[in-house]
C-alpha cells in the first residue's frame, strides 16, 4: 500500500520495494503537487489516485525516476518496447544511432532534457566533417599476399573467420567493408587492423533525411517516455528537424527499359530472372531476396510477397516481415517475368544436381551455387557491373522499382493501383514519390482531353 504524506508544497507518495542485501528497507517516491483551483475533496481524490497508480508502476516495473538520464531510460526502452513493437531491422537501425545520440546528451537526466539541447545535436550533424561511413578498405594486395603466403584458400579463410566468401573477395579486391567485417579479417589473419586496413572518412555533413531519422528515433523515446508519465510533455515536438530536399525518383523511360531487357539476354539465368521480376513487379530488392519458390503460383501468374533478407551493416544479414502490413501483398506478373523464373528454376535444378551432398535445399528462388540464399548487397555489385558494360545509365538496383512505377503512370494506371501494387501504406506516399511522373500523365490526359472535344466541335 503506497505511503501518502502532506507536506508544504504538495504530497510525497513512497511505496516500499523491499530490502537490500543488508535487510536496509527500500522504497521509490514521488512528489505530486495538487493544479490551482483545485477543493479539498478534488485534492483528495485525485491524490488517492495519483498513488494507485504510482504503486502499480511501481510493482509491474514501469517506474521510472524522472531523474534518470536520456541514455539509462533508451536502453530500457529498447529492452521493454524496441524488441516487441519494432520490427527487427527497424529496432536495429534505431540502435545504431544511439552511439551518437547517448554522445550528445545521453549523460543529461530525461527531466531536465530541453528542446535546445536537441537543436544543438542536429546543428552538429549538420556540420563538415560530422559523417563517418565507418568503412574500410585493404590495403593494397595485403590480403591476397598474406593468404598466398600462409596458404590459405579464399574459401576456407571466409568460413574460419565467419565472413561472406563475396564479402571477402570485395575486401581483397580493395572494396570498401564494414568495421566489423574488417576485425574479423585482420584478427583471423593475426595482424593489426590499421596494417591491414585504412578507415575511409569523408568530410560533408550528414543529409536532411539522415538527420530527421536522428529526430524521428529520439521523438520514439522521448513519446513512450510520456506515456509511461516520466516527463510532462516531449522536448522533441517542440523542435521542427531540417527540412528533407526532395529529389526526382531515379527512373528509366520506356526505350530504356527496353534495351536494358534486351541486353540480359546473354547474361546468368539467375540475373536475367532477378533484374526481369524487378522491373516487372517493382518488388523491393529486400522483397525479392526473401522469396521463395513457394510463394510462386506459375499457374494463376501471381506472386505472394511476404518476407525480406536485408544486410545491416554491424550485425549481418537478416530475415524479417515487409516494411509495413500493405507490403504484405499478392500481385500478377507478366508473363515475360514468369518466363524467366521457369528458366531459372530449371538451371537451379541442374545446379543442384552438380552440388549433390553439399546442396542446402532453402526453397529460396535467387540462391548461389549451393543453394543458400544469395547475399543482399550482391545483385547491386553485378548490377553496376552490368550497366557500365552495356553504356546504360548509371541508376540503382533500386530505380528498377522507381521504373516499373513510372511507366505504370505514365501508361494511365491509376495511383491507387499502382501503390498497391508497390505495397505503399498509403496513395499518399506514392504521389510524393512520382510527382513528376504524375503531372505529365496529367498534361498528357489534359492534351488528349483537348483533341477528343476539339475533334467533336
Amino acid at each position: 500500500m503506497a505511503n501518502i504524506t502532506k507536506r508544504k508544497d504538495g504530497y510525497y507518495i513512497r511505496v516500499f520495494v523491499g530490502r537490500d542485501v543488508n535487510g536496509k528497507q527500500l522504497y521509490k517516491s514521488k512528489t505530486y503537487t495538487p493544479a490551482p483551483g483545485m477543493t479539498a475533496k478534488q485534492i483528495e481524490k485525485e491524490v488517492n489516485r495519483q498513488a494507485t497508480l504510482f504503486e502499480e508502476q511501481v510493482t509491474s516495473g514501469q517506474y521510472f525516476d524522472p531523474t534518470v538520464t536520456f541514455a539509462e531510460f533508451a536502453e530500457k526502452w529498447f529492452t521493454s518496447y524496441g524488441k516487441t513493437q519494432l520490427r527487427p531491422s527497424t529496432y536495429l537501425n534505431y540502435q545504431q544511432r544511439m552511439e551518437r545520440i547517448n554522445a550528445a546528451f545521453g549523460h543529461i537526466k530525461l527531466c531536465k532534457l530541453q528542446p535546445h539541447h536537441l537543436i544543438s545535436f542536429y546543428e552538429n550533424l549538420a556540420e563538415d566533417g560530422v559523417k563517418q561511413n565507418g568503412r574500410y578498405r585493404a590495403k593494397a594486395n595485403k590480403i591476397p599476399e598474406l593468404l598466398k603466403e600462409r596458404k590459405l584458400t579464399r574459401e576456407a579463410f571466409a568460413q574460419a573467420c565467419g565472413v561472406n566468401i563475396q564479402t571477402l573477395r570485395k575486401a581483397a579486391n580493395g572494396q570498401s567493408v564494414s568495421e566489423a567485417t574488417a576485425k574479423r579479417i585482420a584478427a583471423a589473419l593475426d595482424i593489426r587492423l590499421d596494417r591491414l586496413f585504412d578507415r575511409i572518412t569523408a568530410d560533408e555533413p550528414l543529409s536532411g533525411a539522415t538527420i530527421s531519422y536522428y529526430h524521428h528515433v529520439i521523438s520514439s523515446i522521448l513519446t513512450t517516455a510520456v506515456q509511461w508519465q516520466v516527463i510532462p510533455y516531449n522536448p522533441a515536438e517542440r523542435v521542427k528537424p531540417p527540412k528533407v530536399k526532395h529529389t526526382e525518383a531515379e527512373y528509366l523511360d520506356e526505350a530504356e527499359s527496353v534495351r536494358l531487357l534486351a541486353c540480359l539476354a546473354e547474361e546468368p539465368p539467375i540475373y536475367k530472372a532477378l533484374i526481369t521480376t524487378l522491373i516487372y513487379t517493382g518488388m523491393r530488392r529486400g522483397e525479392a531476396m526473401g522469396l521463395q519458390w513457394r510463394c510462386i503460383d506459375f499457374d494463376a501468374g501471381t506472386l505472394d510477397i511476404n518476407k525480406t533478407r536485408l544486410y545491416i551493416r554491424g550485425t549481418g544479414v537478416i530475415e524479417d516481415e515487409p516494411k509495413n502490413e500493405t507490403s504484405k501483398r499478392v500481385i500478377s506478373v507478366p508473363a515475360a517475368a514468369l518466363d524467366e523464373l521457369k528458366a531459372w528454376r530449371a538451371e537451379q535444378l541442374r545446379e543442384k544436381l552438380k552440388c549433390g551432398a553439399a546442396w542446402h535445399e532453402t526453397g529460396y528462388v535467387f540462391t548461389g551455387w549451393d543453394g543458400q540464399p544469395m547475399h543482399p548487397d550482391t545483385p547491386g555489385k553485378w548490377f553496376r557491373d552490368f550497366l557500365q558494360r552495356n553504356d546504360l545509365p548509371a541508376i540503382h538496383l533500386h530505380s528498377l522499382r522507381h521504373t516499373n512505377a513510372s511507366l505504370l503512370i505514365a501508361n494511365g494506371i491509376d495511383i491507387k493501383t499502382v501503390s498497391k501494387r508497390l505495397g505503399h501504406s498509403n496513395v499518399q506516399t506514392t504521389g510524393v514519390i512520382y510527382t513528376h511522373q504524375i503531372r505529365s500523365a496529367d498534361t498528357l490526359a489534359s492534351e488528349q482531353l483537348g483533341a477528343i472535344l476539339s475533334k467533336k466541335a
